[in-house]
Order: structure tokens, then sequence, then C-alpha cells
């Protein structure tokens, strides 16, 4: 009889919400907090059993863990710098239920640079061997780009070297700060560097500076388009295949851009093959309605601004510029529950304060 229990016992339930993900958590979290805190099989007893939990409720979750002190141990819940994630994640961690030997954390903190010692391989990374520039630019004065140089570069080791440096800079900003402060980072060897090297704590004090003066720069800024001129083009791909896509041509010479520096491009892909690469009747319709539904949730007039779309080879992408990128991420992982079985769809966020990624639908004077 027993055997037969096992054939037809119940397979564990799906976590499919934040509370029972929780309440799954909280059914086992003396066992987790002793894992923990005798610091013994973290990996297999603990991170191993999180992990699909995790994967189930969306991908893209990643954490830590370790011991505040005697009595709480900590969870540090992060996407590991994709942005699109980020809300996610502090969503999930506001959920948590309050529990006695347990810290929940959103993201990793900001640390004090003089307790930072990054370690990988071979490598060491930290205050004596990191230092940085920016790079000012004439035609694009507010972006924030940093070369970040380490003085121990090897070619040879440019991935470990890479990720080490990362790293750091997420422990020593904060990741929150690592990701919307800086618009664009490269990581390059001493003899390669062009400007005088800065003390990497400097870093931090250079980026609220550059942000207080961002923000002052466009605080208030909004946007219409209620008046705005639309424009649609044309175009054939190297297969043949037509490309039409349709934008705010009026929005696109705004000369505020920045103040909407975040990028939402949702990618649609549906099988166009016996149709030009063009959607199908039902397609369409389909498309039409996703679309739609994001707008009614993303207005002008509360800092998000619809560029665009672009249809082509079993492809629509729908642009939209975003003064935030937390309510688009939420909104679009309400749409992909609704529409999975029915759309395939994707979407990224990625920081673009002049709409570079755009200029090819601009209109040549």
């Amino acid at each position: 009889m027993g055997f037969l229990k096992n054939i037809f016992a119940k397979k564990e339930s799906t976590i499919n919400t934040y509370a029972e993900f929780w309440d799954w958590f909280q059914s086992n979290e003396q066992q987790f907090f002793e894992v923990v805190k005798q610091r013994k099989n973290i990996e297999k007893e603990f991170l191993n059993k999180i992990a699909p939990k995790l994967a189930e409720l969306q991908e893209g979750f990643y954490y830590l863990t370790g011991m505040c002190n005697d009595t709480t141990a900590e969870l540090i819940l992060t996407p590991e710098g994709v942005v699109k994630n980020i809300a996610a994640v502090e969503e999930l961690v506001k959920a948590a239920p309050k529990l006695t030997n347990w810290k929940f954390t959103a993201l990793k903190s900001e640390t004090a640079i003089k307790n930072i010692q990054i370690n990988m391989g071979d490598y060491v990374f930290g205050s004596e061997n990191l230092s940085f520039y920016a790079i000012d630019h004439k035609k694009y004065p507010d972006e924030v780009d940093i070369v970040i140089v380490y003085h121990d570069y090897k070619e040879e080791d440019k991935a470990l070297i890479l990720n080490g440096t990362f790293v750091f800079i997420d422990n020593y900003l904060g990741e929150l700060n690592s990701v919307t402060t800086i618009d664009n980072m490269i990581v390059i060897s001493k003899e390669d560097a062009q400007e005088t090297l800065i003390p990497i704590e400097k870093l931090k004090d250079y980026l609220i500076w550059r942000e207080k003066e961002f923000v002052e720069k466009y605080s208030g800024h909004r946007y219409n388009t209620e008046n705005d001129g639309y424009s649609s083009m044309e175009a054939e791909l190297a297969n043949g295949k037509p490309l039409i896509a349709i934008v705010n041509a009026t929005l696109l010479e705004w000369e505020s851009k920045a103040s909407h520096p975040w990028i939402f491009n949702v990618s649609i892909t549906f099988d166009g093959a016996n149709n030009n690469g063009m959607p199908n009747s039902v397609t369409y319709e389909l498309l039409n309605q996703l679309e739609d539904e994001i707008r009614v949730d993303l207005k002008d007039e509360n800092g998000y601004l619809n560029i665009g779309r672009q249809t082509a080879d079993g492809e629509r992408e729908i642009y939209f510029a975003c003064k935030d990128f937390r309510k688009p991420a939420l909104i679009m992982n309400k749409l992909l529950q609704k529409y999975d079985g029915k759309l395939n769809i994707d979407y990224e966020m990625y920081k673009d304060k002049y709409w570079q990624s755009f200029e090819r639908f601009r209109l040549e004077k």
C-alpha cells in the first residue's frame, strides 16, 4: 500500500503568486534559518530549494544569503542588474511576512568602500586598483558615460575582470543606483586611459552631483501628444519583405527627450510566412488589442510617451519613452500572463536619454 501511496501522492502545487511563495517559505523558514546559521550545505539545503520556487514566479530572480547577526538571517533578492525585473523583485519583498529570524532585502545595498574587496579567480577588486573618469559629450550633455580603469587589467582575462568590476560597482553604489545613475560604463586598462584618473571612492559623489543637476533640469517636464503629427513609413528589407512603421514625428523632434530616459520596447513575434511577413487578420486584431491595453495604462500625461510601432518579417515592436521603468514592467508582466498561448511576447527596458535608438525614424531635414 505504501508503494501505491507514492504513485498517487499529490504533487506539490505550483507557485503562481507572491503570497504562495511566502507561504511556502514560511513553512520551511526555521529549517532554512538553521542551515544559514550553521553555514553548512547552504547551496544544497537552502539555495537549491528556493531557486525553482522563484523560477515558477518569474525568470530572472537571483539571491544572496548570510547572517546579519547571531539571530537574524538575511535573504537578498536581486535581478542582477536587469532593469525590467527590478520592480518585480521589489514587489516580492514588499509582500514578505515579518519573521523573527529573517530579514528580506530587495536589491543589493550600497556598502562603505572601505568594507568592499571582491575576489574572483586570481584577481582582487578594491579601491586600491580601481579608478575612473567621465567622458563629456557636447551633443549629449546629460549623458553619464563612465570609464572604469582596472589597474591590473589583462586582455586574456577580460570576461572575469569585467564581472569582478561590475560586482564591485554594484556593491559600492548599490544595485539600484548602479543601473539608474550611469548611462554607459566600460572597463579598460590603465595603459588605455585617455584622461586623468580619479580615485574610485569619488565616483559616488560625482554621480550624486550629476543626478541632482539632471533632476533639477527636467523636473516637471510633461508632454501632451494630442495634437502631434504622425508619419507612416514603408521600406523593404534585404530579404525583400516589407517594413511598415508608424511614428510620432512631432515627438521625435522634441528637445527635452532626456526627461523621459527609459525606453520600453515590446516585441511580439508571429507567423507571417503566408502573408509576406505581415500578420493575418486574427493576429492583427490581437496585436492592436495588446497595444491598446498598454496605452490605457501608460498615458503621456503620466510620463509615458508612445513613440510608435514597427512591423516586419513576423515581428511587431511597440515603443514607449518613459520617465520611470517600474510601472511598464509591472503592467507587462500581467499582460504576459493574459496573452500566454495567444501571442509570443517579450520586452526590454533600457536607458537611452537622447532616444538614439530611434534616429532611423526621424525625417531628414
